[in-house]
């Protein structure tokens, strides 16, 4: 077999029918019509991009919507995203990020519920082109909380 017939085997392998059955079975796509925070981060190098809407009420968020311009991996990242956003907390999403991040450049575990659903993209840890599209959503999440909380502070 060729470099380039295993690469691209790795990669088939990579998008698996669990990721691509994510990106089909995205929960909270509609942005929110008054949300406390918007936040939109973008992935320089694929130009993936994730808008992410939140409403927080006693430091947990009640509403998310999210439009995902994305890779498949990124895609299945704003999936499990949106299935465990709603009741979290800051701290809660913070720890989700960067148990993703330690995840995917360190070799770390898997991280803890109810983020997972991470345990899909364990194989993108070799592709460290595909890490920023697949932080995109837990970032822009964790930043909103952030934003919203702050807004309410000044607002006091």
């Amino acid at each position: 077999m060729t470099d380039r017939s295993s690469g691209e085997t790795d990669l088939i392998k990579l998008y698996s029918q669990r990721i691509l059955a994510l990106t089909t079975e995205m929960p909270l796509t509609e942005r929110l019509t008054a949300p406390d925070a918007t936040v939109r981060r973008r992935a320089p190098l694929c130009g993936s991009t994730v808008t992410v809407d939140v409403k927080v009420e006693d430091g947990r968020v009640t509403g998310y919507g999210q439009d995902v311009k994305a890779c498949a991996l990124g895609q299945a990242a704003a999936a499990i995203v949106g299935g465990a956003v709603i009741g979290r907390a800051h701290a809660e999403l913070a720890r989700g990020r960067d148990q993703l991040r330690a995840m995917l450049a360190k070799d770390g575990p898997v991280p803890e519920a109810p983020f997972d659903g991470f345990e899909v993209l364990v194989p993108a840890r070799e592709y460290r082109n595909r890490h920023a599209s697949i932080l995109l959503a837990i970032e822009a999440a964790t930043q909103a909380v952030e934003e919203a909380q702050a807004g309410k502070r000044a607002a006091i």
